[in-house]
């Protein structure tokens, strides 16, 4: 792939720099070519500022160090080969090790000869007029992270904010991105970047996971449950500008505060959004909602082959690397019997607007206002007409922090109270409901953390598992589920065990 853009000042290079910074990742490495004086220096300074988030880092050249390291969001190393003799060098200042390490920022990489590897991109800078030309020549991933990238930032540009400053902001488990944009006096905004879903092959009935599931596939998805939640009545972020082809939103930043306090869970916030959620849950919701002229988004049902398919993931991914074996037949047919049965139950409950991941870091805590107002929500476009329960489990076994007995306890109550203040709620139905979602959710995330690090690569959602196991021997003990905690405990689901 090439790439070209002119930089009529140091600005525009510093904003090049941003917009590379946030394509790297671990084993990348960018050439820089070009003459004394091209600018490499400087594009080289914004990079590193970049992903250090600090724009006032000092960054000396490399000139006589050879090489400098900077312990950044995706290490990066600086290497000036321009003193180099031969290109065997690179070995005494731990190149190989560089790239295993982070990514590695290289200007005269002519001098290491064919050492550098296959998949590096070339970026040239050359003087033109009283600017300066790069040049971009990159492949693979690299490649297509910068199209991506450079593609953002043109997006930027016709909303009326090409030249805002580009951070990282979080990613999540999911292929989604977001970065924080900061445009003069303007409060700053979200950019979220999220690609059309690639759906994976097929693995029942013809049809892929995300389709049985129900995965939003596009953002039109976020753009239809924003709107009908903003008309409900819920805080979410206004969107100022979109393409719904490309995967781009420009979004409020509804705050910077998290929903913990020093990590940890704080009761009043839980309660706040329990009554957030009775109060979602009180209302009549649409399942067919406009986007666009001629685009309509059609809520889901959290039917049963969504919630079977979820709930396998325990089977497939976390039984396997427990026991050391793919479940047999009769494994899993038992397993689907006893989950059937809930499945039955479960259809008889409340359904709803079900947001699906309804806990802490979806949930921007606004301490400076009043009532429901305090909450804003992200991170919905997975929504789904499901139970009413389902988001309250999210809630009170989130499952990023650990929730104690007691706060779960008083979330439920605080959920239930309020419903039952405004009339016609059975308190029996929905703890019955409410335990059964518990373990299919957990369930199905033992699944996905294991998943997440035997495919994804990403294993630090391992450290989650002894939570997650917690909440759902919590769940099991409702008398409802008596069948299913005894088959999770002549198979060792509920177990402590290391993976």
């Amino acid at each position: 792939m090439e790439f070209e853009r002119f930089l009529p000042d140091e600005q525009a290079t510093v904003r090049l720099g941003e917009d590379l910074a946030l394509t790297l990742r671990k084993g990348d490495v960018l050439a820089l070519h070009g003459d004394l004086g091209a600018g490499k220096t400087t594009l080289a300074r914004s990079l590193i500022r970049a992903l250090a988030g600090d724009a006032e880092l000092e960054v000396p050249s490399p000139t006589f160090t050879l090489v400098q390291s900077y312990d950044t969001r995706v290490p990066i190393h600086h290497f000036d080969l321009y003193r180099l003799s031969s290109a065997d060098e690179l070995d005494e200042l731990g190149f190989e090790d560089a790239l295993e390490q982070g990514a590695a920022l290289v200007e005269w990489p002519e001098k290491a000869g064919d050492r550098l590897p296959p998949a590096a991109a070339r970026i040239e800078l050359v003087e033109q007029g009283e600017g300066r030309l790069v040049r971009i020549s990159a492949s693979g991933p690299l490649g297509e992270r910068i199209g991506r990238s450079f593609a953002t930032r043109e997006f930027l540009r016709a909303a009326g904010w090409g030249e805002a400053h580009r951070s990282h902001f979080v990613g999540d488990a999911s292929a989604r991105s977001y970065e924080i944009v900061a445009l003069g006096d303007e409060p700053p905004r979200v950019l979220m970047n999220s690609p059309r879903l690639v759906l994976g092959p097929p693995v029942r009935d013809g049809k892929p996971y995300a389709v049985i599931a129900h995965t939003a596939q596009s953002v039109s998805a976020f753009v239809a449950i924003d709107r009908a939640l903003r008309d409900g009545d819920v805080t979410v972020p206004n969107i100022h500008a979109q393409d719904l082809e490309a995967g781009f939103l420009l979004i409020e930043h509804l705050g910077a505060e998290g929903f913990l306090e020093a990590g940890k869970p704080v009761a009043g916030r839980y309660a706040a959004a329990a009554e957030l959620l009775a109060m979602m849950h009180g209302k009549s919701w649409p399942d067919h909602i406009d986007v666009e002229p001629g685009v309509v988004h059609t809520v889901p049902p959290f039917d049963r082959d969504a919630m079977m398919i979820e709930v396998e993931l325990l089977l497939d991914w976390y039984f396997a690397a427990v026991a050391g074996r793919q479940p047999d037949d009769a494994l899993r047919a038992g397993f689907r019997q006893v989950w059937n049965d809930l499945f039955g139950r479960i259809d008889k409950a409340e359904k709803t607007l079900m947001l699906r991941d309804f806990h802490s870091p979806n949930i921007i805590w606004r301490g400076d206002r009043t009532g429901h107002d305090r909450l804003g929500i992200i991170d919905f476009q997975d929504a789904l007409i499901g139970p009413a329960a389902y988001d309250v489990a999210s809630l009170a076994m989130d499952a990023r922090v650990t929730v104690p007995v007691d706060i779960e306890a008083s979330t439920l109550e605080a959920y239930i109270a309020a419903r039952s203040k405004a009339g016609g709620f059975d308190a029996d139905a929905f703890t019955e409901a409410y335990a059964i979602m518990a373990a299919q959710r957990n369930s199905k995330i033992l699944g996905i953390f294991v998943r997440l690090d035997r495919r994804d690569g990403k294993p630090d959602y391992l450290k989650h598992l002894p939570r997650i196991r917690d909440y759902l021997r919590r769940a099991l003990a409702h008398p409802a589920l008596a069948e299913l905690r005894d088959f999770y405990h002549r198979h060792g689901l509920t177990e402590d065990a290391s993976i």
